[in-house]
């Protein structure tokens, strides 16, 4: 259960940074697999998104680079 909870609230913290940017990815979420297992740490499944939400991604990540070499 300590896993489970986790790995919900760094999937709800990654949802709400990435929405604070203008991305959503609608299937993001826990990888039920990994879960499901004996894995060590379970994973993140990003999911599936369209071209437009990409491209948002792409921005948004482009814009963290930029934040990263000023203070560099």
């Amino acid at each position: 259960m300590e896993r489970l909870a986790a790995v919900e609230d760094v999937v709800a913290r990654l949802r709400g940074e990435l929405e604070e940017m203008g991305v959503v990815l609608p299937s993001l979420g826990v990888d039920p697999v990994t879960m499901a297992g004996d894995a060590a740490a379970p994973l993140v499944d990003l999911g599936r998104c369209n071209l437009e939400t990409a491209t948002r991604l792409v921005e948004a990540l482009r814009g963290l680079q930029g934040v990263r070499g000023a203070r560099g």
